[in-house]
């Protein structure tokens, strides 16, 4: 049987980038670049479509954005969004108050529930205009809809985009992850009170969701806990993270050369239309002018002031301007509004790649931070094993009396019990308190350590927060009558 798709993650809000990039509001630019860095198949795109309230298949809404249909649910409920006030602070926001989630399946499977029989060319830039959406992909959607308001409630859905035109078929989800209490909760709806609670609670979501993909002949996968699969070798980690890094590179150049042409060519737009302004008022008063003119001719010849002849004449000529300058008034007027409407695009257009720029240098900073984080944790490990032996060796060679200064010391029972003091401090880090009290008991250690409660504190960094974890492992280690005789 194929395998199902599920995989969410948490995040601080979403980006108008994000929002676009699911409802493919695209400018014609947009498209050409996201089908340049990625496999879209623009031919395909119209066979894109969305849920909606009630699971109502449609066409894709454009008309607002995600972020917008979060600010105006919020608004309608009542709920504060926490990052709001935190910015309104001038902190950075950091409450978990969107959850992204994709299902999908198999390329296989999903090919046929979305295509049926039809052979889609996936080679880059292919024409597939002829392929048609089948009704399975749409049943399939609902299926997974009506899952998704079960759990987490239809009031919570911010965005349900189904995506045709890409390599493999699936659904984007934008959820909020508010409670009944109308309060956000990513802890209380998914992660649970530890990471031990985490993990069942997302082995039960894929135990459940496989009940409902059943149907479509989609099954529930294995994780790599249960799989043991392979991790990678040092050398590919490696290779990778360098290739990372330099595609982020080259796309904030890429950004930056994009953004130097928009304004170029926006500051040419500017001027046409400031041009073509002038030309416009110009010319509507020309019209004003011979308009008045004819009206006083006409009267004259109505009353018979002056010779009729020469009056028709004037009043021919003047007519014959008139038409002219109506007609180059009315060409100004629209290329005045085609210039106009070029200029929205482009500052729209602007707008979006500057978000893509951004995006991708807080990317790379986040990347190049947790590139040296990885760095830093590997080359820890690779000494780890080297400095135990080393402080074995040194108490080795002390005497008693050396020996018994380091008494109760945390180097002298690391030294003795490295991996229980280490597997102790991993329980304490990921909050599971308990697991390390019935470890450090069952490891022959008093276990308690402190009455204290224990936590990290809201302003703690990973480091130090490791180290008070490593500590108070060294303590928890320690025999019973030890911690007594203390």
């Amino acid at each position: 049987m194929a395998r199902q798709v599920f995989d969410f993650r948490a995040s601080a809000g979403m980006t108008t980038d994000q929002s676009n990039e699911h409802q493919r509001k695209w400018t014609e630019r947009g498209w050409k670049d996201a089908v340049k860095r990625m496999n879209y198949d623009r031919s395909r795109q119209l066979l894109n479509f969305e849920i909606a309230k009630g699971g109502i298949v449609q066409p894709i809404d454009k008309s607002k954005s995600i972020p917008q249909r979060i600010k105006e649910t919020l608004a309608a409920r009542g709920i504060v969004d926490p990052n709001e006030e935190l910015k309104r602070k001038g902190k950075e926001p950091n409450r978990r108050t969107v959850v992204n989630i994709i299902f999908g399946g198999s390329r296989e499977q999903m090919h046929h529930l979305a295509f049926g029989n039809q052979t889609v060319d996936l080679t880059h830039g292919a024409d597939n205009s002829h392929i048609s959406r089948c009704p399975d992909i749409e049943e399939w959607a609902k299926d997974v809809y009506r899952f998704a308001c079960d759990k987490w409630g239809e009031d919570n859905i911010a965005g349900f985009y189904v995506h045709l035109d890409e390599m493999n078929p699936h659904i984007h989800c934008t959820l909020l992850p508010i409670t009944q209490r109308n309060k956000f909760s990513f802890k209380e709806l998914f992660a649970g009170k530890d990471k031990i609670e985490f993990q069942e609670r997302t082995r039960r979501l894929h135990d459940e969701l496989a009940a409902v993909n059943e149907r479509w002949g989609l099954g529930r996968g294995q994780s790599i806990m249960e799989t043991g699969a392979r991790h990678r070798s040092t050398e590919e980690y490696r290779r990778q993270l360098r290739q990372q890094c330099d595609d982020l590179e080259i796309e904030i150049v890429d950004k930056h050369k994009t953004l130097k042409d928009l304004y170029a060519e926006i500051r040419k737009a500017e001027k046409r239309c400031k041009g073509l302004s002038t030309m416009v008022r110009n010319l509507e008063t020309k019209e004003s002018e011979i308009t008045a003119q004819l009206a006083q001719l006409e009267a004259d010849l109505s009353s018979g002031a002056g010779d009729a002849a020469d009056l028709r004449r004037r009043i021919a000529d003047l007519e014959e301007k008139l038409r002219t300058t109506s007609s180059s008034l009315a060409d100004k007027k629209l290329k005045l509004k085609n210039a106009d409407r070029q200029l929205t695009q482009l500052q729209s257009e602007l707008q979006y790649v500057n978000e893509q720029k951004i995006n991708a240098q807080t990317q790379y900073r986040e990347f190049t931070a947790d590139n040296q984080a990885q760095i830093r944790m590997r080359l820890t490990d690779a000494i780890f094993g080297k400095a135990v032996l080393d402080i074995r060796s040194l108490l080795a060679a002390m005497t008693p009396e050396q020996k018994s200064a380091f008494d109760d010391e945390f180097l002298m029972d690391f030294s003795e019990k490295p991996t229980e003091i280490l597997k102790c401090a991993m329980y304490l880090f990921v909050g599971y308190v308990d697991g390390a009290i019935q470890f450090a008991k069952g490891s022959g250690g008093g276990g308690s350590g402190s009455d204290l409660p224990w936590g990290r504190d809201p302003d703690e960094d990973d480091r130090h927060f490791a180290y008070r974890c490593m500590m108070r492992a060294h303590r928890m280690m320690r025999p019973a009558t030890k911690q007594v005789k203390r």
